[in-house]
């Protein structure tokens, strides 16, 4: 059994593909035989019943193609167009000396000789008035001949020859896309098939247009041929006197003439309107309406026109009248409609970058990507800021635009995110990703900063404020007014996230400046420094290197929005050192007056020195080349243990007496002071001799010694 069956699926399936196979072979064989019947009719005489039905045939194949003309989205769509147009040129031609072979034979029976097709057109066009047959006629083959046919065959053929002219253009591009990785080969090969069928197709319709032309010329000459051979034959053959002969053969020959001229004339206008299609896309109807409609403020002066048409004296009101209030009405309905159409367009299209952006949230790669700052908020931390997430956002908007401000460039967004695996009063702020600073509050509760003031006399726990580790107090919200009134500013928990915030970016301005941000920075200079720019990389450094002398600036919190100087001081020192950290001296004592100014305190400049002791000390660490230039710092352990005892010493003391100044030491040893000095006092700007500006007041407060 299971023999049998494996051996009746192939024979089911040889049966199928055979069904189909004789099915195609059908279809061919009934096509050809279509054919052969075609010129069969240029030899073999038909009966008239016949002769109507393949004038019916006709004219029901040139309207099919004219719709079909109409409605394709571009011309390619409709690629057998050549073959058709010939096999309806031949079917007519057919037909014409078939109804010459019954005219001239049995023409001198009446109009209806010839069949009804023929007799009903002469009677309905002409009106039995042949001459009336010969004008409508004649007026058909010119405009056929003279114009629709004329226009197309030139399109055709100029569209023949740009379409061949632009193949190796075209290949070429296919060719560059491949390569770059923009198609796969696959789409490759449906670009090189339809290019190849393009060609092909605006090639034939090259030569198709010499058909219609040809038809023309043919039904003009046919149409003689009938009237004047079918006088003389009903004359000399038939005994008709010259009057009759001429009234029936007329009108039979015109009436044939008739048939074969419309079907001709559609199937002229069906070609003009395939080669003129062009670039267009879409159907005819489509794109003529919609680019006719596209200007509004042409229809209404179109409209205005035939208003004044109408009023004017000696023309028709009405019909005049009708149309402007048309075009009036379209002109007012169009720029609605399109309203409303980009409304729906702008939704859809909001809708769908909705749904995209949570496909993409939701999806793996979302997870991989790092949020450069975030604030995350525990349970009852976003819920003690939910009322107050506007403000949040409008405090967070201002911050932004003050460090942009201060420091040269445009901090990113800060996102806003809660996160249910840290303590619920806790909130965590993070730079690409990396906690960077964590803090507990105690909600409903305010924080008074003490400083050297003493604690309020309210009842409060003592604790530190998290910005910057100062003395401070929490005390109950009930107790501000009081507080106040004892010299104390209690803050709210707001105000405390945010100043944690901005100082935490202060911390971290290099890390924020990115590659992009810094092109962005470039982008915006003036031609002139753009072509210093030019100069300087990548001749004596990289993008990569001027973005490391950015950051090492920012680390100090020496601001970059003079960029300007920046880069002239980079373009000065450049071409003799290559190390960023040389080069960001160089640039720092270029800007000492920029510096200076942002450490002003009360129009003087307090610093504190280092002392005989640790400036000898320092001096003696650095390590020189031949050239004199710094190479090593190499100092004994146990002495900067002893200088960070002693300045920590100086320092606390000076900054808890409220003290504003700047560290002072010699200009080779200042990056290594600032380098062991920022471990205990992140914020102490440190300066070298050279960077004290002229014309500062400057104001010792003491020296570590």
């Amino acid at each position: 059994m299971a023999i049998d069956t494996m051996k009746s699926a192939p024979l089911g399936a040889t049966g199928t593909t055979g069904s189909a196979a004789s099915t195609k072979g059908g279809r061919e064989i009934v096509f050809a035989v279509a054919v052969v019947f075609v010129l069969t009719v240029l030899f073999v005489p038909i009966p008239p019943v016949i002769i109507d039905m393949g004038l019916a045939l006709s004219i029901a194949l040139a309207v099919l193609i004219l719709m079909v003309a109409l409605w394709i989205e571009k011309p390619l769509e409709f690629s057998a167009f050549p073959t058709v147009l010939l096999l309806a040129t031949m079917l007519r031609l057919s037909l014409n000396i078939a109804t010459t072979r019954v005219i001239l034979s049995e023409g001198h029976e009446g109009v209806n000789a010839a069949g009804y097709v023929i007799g009903g057109f002469s009677n309905f066009v002409m009106g039995g008035d042949f001459f009336i047959g010969i004008v409508v006629f004649v007026i058909l083959i010119v405009v056929n001949f003279m114009v629709i046919t004329k226009g197309a065959t030139r399109i055709a053929e100029v569209g023949a020859r740009f379409t061949l002219d632009a193949i190796p253009g075209k290949q070429m591009a296919i060719d560059a896309d491949l390569s770059a990785g923009l198609i796969n080969e696959k789409e490759a090969q449906a670009r090189r098939k339809e290019l190849e069928e393009e060609s092909s197709f605006f090639g034939a319709m090259d030569g198709a247009s010499k058909f219609v032309r040809g038809d023309a010329i043919a039904g003009l000459i046919i149409t003689a041929v009938n009237i004047f051979g079918g006088i003389i034959i009903g004359i000399m053959r038939h005994d008709m006197d010259p009057a009759s002969a001429a009234d029936v053969f007329t009108k039979l020959s015109v009436g044939d003439g008739l048939v074969s001229q419309i079907p001709a004339l559609v199937i002229s206008l069906a070609a003009g309107l395939l080669v003129s299609k062009g670039g267009t896309r879409g159907a005819a109807q489509m794109a003529v309406v919609g680019q006719l409609g596209k200007y509004p403020r042409a229809l209404s002066v179109a409209a205005g026109l035939m208003v004044l048409l109408a009023v004017t004296p000696g023309l028709p009101f009405l019909p005049f009248t009708a149309l402007g209030g048309m075009l009036a009405a379209v002109a007012y309905l169009i720029p609605k409609r399109r309203a409303e159409a980009e409304l729906q367009d702008a939704v859809q299209k909001d809708a769908e970058e909705k749904a995209a952006a949570a496909s993409e949230k939701n999806s793996v790669k979302e997870s991989l990507k790092i949020v450069e700052i975030e604030l995350v908020l525990g349970k009852q931390m976003s819920a003690h800021l939910l009322l107050q997430r506007d403000e949040l956002a409008h405090r967070v908007q201002k911050m932004r635009r003050r460090f942009a401000s201060r420091y040269g460039f445009v901090v990113p967004e800060i996102k806003l995110s809660d996160d249910l695996a840290i303590g619920s009063k806790h909130y965590e702020i993070k730079i690409h990703g990396t906690t960077v600073a964590s803090q507990e509050m105690r909600l409903g509760e305010l924080l008074v900063v003490l400083g050297e003031l003493p604690p309020p006399e309210v009842p409060h726990d003592m604790t530190k404020e998290p910005a910057f580790g100062m003395k401070a107090a929490w005390i109950s919200e009930s107790f501000a007014s009081e507080v106040k009134r004892q010299g104390h500013e209690p803050i709210d928990t707001l105000t405390i996230v945010l100043t944690h915030l901005s100082e935490i970016l202060r911390n971290n301005l290099a890390q924020l400046l990115s590659y992009k941000d810094m092109r962005a920075l470039l982008d915006r200079l003036e031609p002139e420094y753009k072509r210093l720019i030019d100069e300087i990389i990548p001749t004596h450094m990289s993008y990569s290197g001027l973005q490391a002398v950015l950051k090492l600036l920012l680390a100090e919190r020496v601001s970059v929005r003079n960029l300007n100087l920046i880069l002239e001081a980079i373009a000065e020192i450049a071409p003799h050192v290559r190390r960023s950290e040389q080069i960001v001296e160089h640039v720092r004592m270029r800007m000492s007056q920029q510096i200076c100014g942002d450490l002003l305190h009360e129009g003087s400049l307090s610093v504190l020195r280092l002392g005989n002791q640790w400036d000898l000390a320092f001096h003696q660490a650095l390590k020189r080349d031949a050239k004199g230039d710094v190479v090593e710092f190499d100092i004994d352990p146990r002495v900067v243990e002893q200088f960070a005892q002693e300045a920590t010493k100086v320092i606390r003391e000076k900054m808890d007496q409220g003290a504003v100044f700047a560290l002072v030491a010699a200009p080779d040893a200042r990056p290594y002071v600032r380098m062991m000095i920022e471990r205990i006092f992140v914020n102490l700007p440190v300066l070298s001799h050279v960077e004290i500006a002229r014309g500062v007041d400057l104001k010792s407060i003491g020296s570590i010694s």
